[in-house]
């Protein structure tokens, strides 16, 4: 099965890439990696507030049978060699292509940096940039390359864990791959933009925004932003995907910046203080289980 390029609407797109998402295993009550953390002063910050730059993140191999021949990763938040979702950064050498190959679950992709170009292997070539995202259905045989100086993903799953497989044990999965260049993404004006008319936008990737309901989607927030993202419902995680997001780490009074691949998250109800302030803007992943809004003005201004 080829997978294809789209350009649709934000609600088609949005429930089409939900029949990418696999088992219905919550965020919450997850164990996190400790891997990489940057905690708050304990006594005045929220305890489920966590944020991990991309200079702390632990690389590893990502399929250990392939040595330091293949990819590398790193946890951002879970674990993804064990039961439960979670979500890692995957690192390519340049004119990185791997066999043909399948995976036990499924998997959603968004690229950092560099080209990936993911589908069967029959397709024809279909580089991703940096901000376009993908999804690959368990049990579909594929395979994976990527060109550039650092070519760097965001991987997350639904559950794990995480592993590699032959082609002689592919399966039959109802799921639907998709490619969307990031030249194809739909966006939406956020309701804190609309008085200024040059702010927040956002793309819907996958499921549902709604109170109880888990789902994705990419922030576009314009240089000289300042305010939070906040979160509504059980659970946020956001990773950098492009510029440099200054974040105000909670119960502290020092800024962390987070360059990409950086990841801030938090459980229940939450506000993460941040601002873009160089460059063309920022691109921000967020995930979560509820609503989120985001919201121009620093507290208290």
């Amino acid at each position: 099965m080829s997978k294809f390029q789209l350009s649709l609407s934000a609600a088609t797109l949005a429930g089409l890439a939900a029949c990418s998402a696999t088992g219905t295993s919550p965020d919450t009550g997850q164990p996190r990696s400790e891997v990489g953390t940057t905690r708050a002063d304990p006594a005045t910050a929220p305890a489920a507030h966590r944020v991990v730059p991309t200079s702390e993140v632990e690389w590893g191999p990502l399929n250990p049978a392939r040595g330091v021949d293949g990819p590398r990763a790193g946890n951002l938040w879970g674990d993804r060699t064990t039961a439960g979702p979670s979500g890692f950064l995957v690192e390519f050498t340049d004119g990185f292509e791997s066999p043909p190959h399948l995976h036990n679950v499924s998997y959603r992709g968004v690229v950092i940096s560099g080209l990936v170009h993911n589908d069967d292997p029959d397709a024809g070539e279909m580089w991703l940039p940096a901000g376009s995202y993908w999804t690959q259905p368990k049990g579909a045989v594929h395979i994976t390359a990527a060109k550039g100086t650092r070519n760097l993903a965001y991987i997350e799953i639904e559950e794990g864990p995480y592993l590699v497989r032959p082609v002689d044990e592919s399966f039959e999965s109802p799921e639907v791959p998709i490619n969307v260049h990031a030249s194809n993404l739909v966006w939406l004006e956020m309701p804190a933009g609309r008085a200024s008319g040059h702010g927040p936008e956002v793309a819907y990737l996958w499921g549902k925004p709604q109170s109880d309901q888990r789902s994705g989607a990419l922030v576009e927030l314009p240089a000289g932003f300042a305010g939070s993202i906040r979160s509504h419902g059980a659970s946020l995680d956001a990773v950098v995907i492009r510029g440099r997001v200054d974040y105000r780490v909670p119960g502290e009074s020092r800024v962390q910046p987070l360059e990409p691949g950086s990841h801030f998250s938090s459980k229940g109800e939450s506000s993460h203080e941040l601002s873009c302030e160089r460059g063309e803007g920022c691109l921000v992943y967020v995930r979560t289980e509820g609503k989120f809004d985001v919201s121009p003005g620093r507290p208290g201004k």
